[in-house]
This record gives structure tokens, sequence and C-alpha cells, in this order.
């Protein structure tokens, strides 16, 4: 079995798929990569069909696109390592700080792992609204769950196996956050922050998440914290 299963949904990542594919199998961990291909139309799964048979990769194909959250419950059951880890297949985060990440679960202080943009690392200048609703959101999160998060939206979320592979996630796409989030909460799991880069990037560059997302997961807050 794998230290460290590497989850990463892919949605029409042509352009950066082999770069990040590349950053993650040179982290020097006993892990597997799962690709989860959400139905993209853009060539992405020419360059995942290279990959299928390599040494350590995963390759599933959903036939439709269905979110994010859909493709990592599919993603999560597939997983055979102790620990499983979320990664996006952009370039916005930096899987060189994977063992930093893990560290609280490998000596045995957390179950659960969340990676925060605001704690102090480098990352890119943007949008000062993008931050005020990252900022707003995981505020309303921590209100309901009595966590302390400083980012509950984050990519990076770190799991041991046989807890995330026994919380039922119920959404689809980018509600896949808050939903986890309160429900790590509900189960009163032990919660660590680690301080991550971040390269963010415009919506140009392709960003996907945009205002629907913030209101559905100011939704899924509110659903999440009362009812599991």
């Amino acid at each position: 079995m794998p230290l460290l299963s590497v989850v990463m949904p892919v949605y029409n990542e042509r352009a950066t798929l082999d770069q990040i594919v590349a950053r993650v199998l040179a982290v020097p961990i006993d892990k597997e990569l799962i690709m989860v291909d959400d139905g993209s139309t853009d060539g992405t799964r020419d360059l995942l069909h290279k990959l299928e048979g390599k040494p350590g990769v995963k390759v599933i194909l959903h036939e439709r696109n269905r979110g994010k959250g859909a493709a990592l419950r599919t993603g999560f059951a597939a997983a055979a390592g102790d620990i499983v880890i979320v990664q996006d297949a952009d370039l916005e985060y930096f899987p060189e700080e994977f063992p930093e990440l893990i560290e609280p679960i490998v000596k045995g202080w957390a179950d659960v792992v969340f990676g925060s943009r605001f704690l102090g690392r480098r990352h890119r200048v943007l949008l000062y609204h993008h931050y005020l609703a990252n900022k707003a959101l995981t505020f309303l999160s921590n209100v309901f769950t009595n966590l302390n998060l400083s980012d509950m939206e984050t990519c990076y979320k770190v799991f041991r196996r046989e807890v995330i592979q026994a919380i039922p996630l119920k959404q689809d796409r980018f509600g896949f956050e808050p939903e986890v989030t309160a429900k790590v909460a509900r189960r009163r799991l032990r919660v660590f922050e680690v301080a991550i880069s971040y390269n963010g990037r415009t919506y140009e560059e392709g960003k996907k998440i945009g205002f629907k997302d913030a209101l559905k997961a100011l939704w899924c807050i509110i659903r999440y914290s009362f009812f599991d």
C-alpha cells in the first residue's frame, strides 16, 4: 500500500496537465496518483491515455461532466494509500509541499489537514474581491462549525483514508469544500492547518469558480452544519 493517494480531478486542463503530473510524481514520497477526468473536451483525454499504465498512475474517466465533487468521490473510493490528498490539475498549488502537509497525520497529531493560503507563505497577488469572498465564506463556515480555520476553500485538504472514505459526500461541484468541512466538524475530528504557497490564476488563464459557486457554498455551509 502506498503511503499517499493523490486524487486529482481533471476538467479541460490540457495546457497544464503534463507539468503538474510531472511535479506530483517527482515528490519523494511513496504514492499513487489517481486522475479522474470529468468529461474533458479540449484534448485532455489524449494526454491521459498516454499516462495510463505508468507506474503509480490510475486514470478514471467520467463519460460526462459531473463536477469537481463528483470526481473527488470517484477518486476517494479508488484510493488505497494511508493518507489521501486533493490536488488540482492546474498550477495554482505546489505538490513540493506534500511532506509538510502530511506530517501532522504521519505523526499522529491529526485526522485532517487543511493547507492555508493565508498563513504567510509565498502567493501571487490577485483580485482583492476574491480574497474577501474566501475570507467571508471561511468566517461563516467557522461560525456554523465552531472550527477556527483561516482557509476553508483551499484545494489542499488531506485525510486519513479511512476518515474520508467513511464520510458520505453529496455535492457534485464546488460545494464539496464547505460540505466536507462541515462534516469533518460534526465528527469532531482532529484538524490541523499548514501554511502553503499559492500561485492563483485569473479567469483568462482558466479559473473556473465564480459568483454562483460562492452562493452555493453559502447554502452548503448552512445545510451541512445542521444536517449530515
